[in-house]
């Protein structure tokens, strides 16, 4: 077991220097700093150091050329590296890969040194997930904002078409007035007309950066105009106008589900309530149940049967609009 620990000890130090090595290499890259300061001369204009490239959706898994290739033959690999683009993470997939291995060791490690068992250790590595959960709420935050800036980005895009602007200044426009997230992805679709991908391409490119349906409305909408014709001023403030009404419904759904989200906190938090009371009333009778083997199966039990409970409630009040 000695040897055990000290191996998984090696090894979690191994993956940590390995990825503080990927991250400074990335920085000291002169190949990617002369790539950079390329494109800043290009387009005139002060640009982030994530913009690497023209393309997020093109850019490499991952620095290390054999970890690239190898993350390339994976199926799912793109779609999460979509996943750390739509989070507005710089890093690459292997970068965030590397950490999530760390962060399992380390959950592995330290429930093996306060349990003494490596059968209850492996639950541990559970740990791992939790870059990916703390990324989702990252993106969630900033996929709500965006639909919240959304609408009054397309009423100052009709209102510049109505000025005679060309839909490329529209954009622009949005993109020097609103904060982040809304504004420099729009800044960013511009850079990439700029260069000379075309607008319905450069749109499509936004809609898979930005993981917001009402943006997917758009680009779909801005493509059947330009082929058939019509007031695209118009439409902008239509779709703006159907973001609103549906904020609105939003409101008033979230409001009607308040009395169940309660009653999930409440049955959520009245166990471990129960449980702490109990502790500080009757000890002896807690600690004889997470003593005893068969105390600790059935606590297991219960919590994954709390994890079972949890997301049926989630997904009874988790009402889409």
């Amino acid at each position: 077991m000695v040897y055990f620990i000290a191996a998984a000890i090696s090894i979690a130090a191994f993956c940590i220097i390995e990825g503080v090595y990927l991250v400074l290499q990335e920085r000291s890259n002169p190949e990617i700093k002369r790539i950079k300061k390329q494109l800043k001369d290009l387009s005139n204009q002060e640009q982030n150091q994530s913009d690497v490239s023209l393309m997020d959706h093109i850019r490499p898994l991952s620095d290390v050329p054999r970890l690239n290739k190898l993350l390339l033959s994976i199926p799912f690999a793109r779609k999460m590296d979509f996943f750390l683009i739509q989070a507005n993470v710089s890093y690459p997939l292997g970068v965030f890969l590397l950490l999530s291995i760390v962060v399992a060791l380390a959950g592995f490690l330290l429930v093996l040194i306060l349990t003494k068992s490596f059968l209850f250790s492996l639950p541990g590595m559970v740990f791992g997930l939790l870059p990916y959960f703390v990324l989702k709420i990252i993106k969630a935050r900033r996929m709500k904002k965006f639909e919240e800036q959304l609408p009054d980005a397309l009423d100052m895009i009709a209102r510049s078409l109505r000025a005679g602007h060309a839909l490329s200044g529209g954009l622009e426009m949005v993109g020097q007035e609103f904060p982040e997230p809304l504004g420099p992805e729009f800044a960013r679709t511009v850079r990439q007309i700029t260069f000379g991908v075309n607008l319905e391409r450069a749109l499509r490119n936004m809609s898979e950066r930005v993981d917001c349906p009402d943006l997917k409305f758009l680009v779909v909408s801005v493509m059947i105009q330009r082929e058939s014709g019509g007031n695209l001023g118009e439409i902008m403030e239509n779709i703006g106008r159907i973001i609103r009404e549906r904020f609105q419904l939003r409101g008033k759904i979230r409001t009607l589900a308040a009395e169940g989200k309660f009653s999930a906190i409440i049955l959520i938090v009245l166990p471990f309530l129960i449980a702490l009371a109990l502790f500080f009333i009757n000890p002896d009778y807690i600690k004889e149940l997470i003593n005893d083997t068969k105390g600790r199966m059935i606590i297991a039990g219960a919590i994954v049967m709390m994890g079972v409970g949890v997301y049926f409630m989630k997904r009874i009040i988790d009402i889409k609009v």
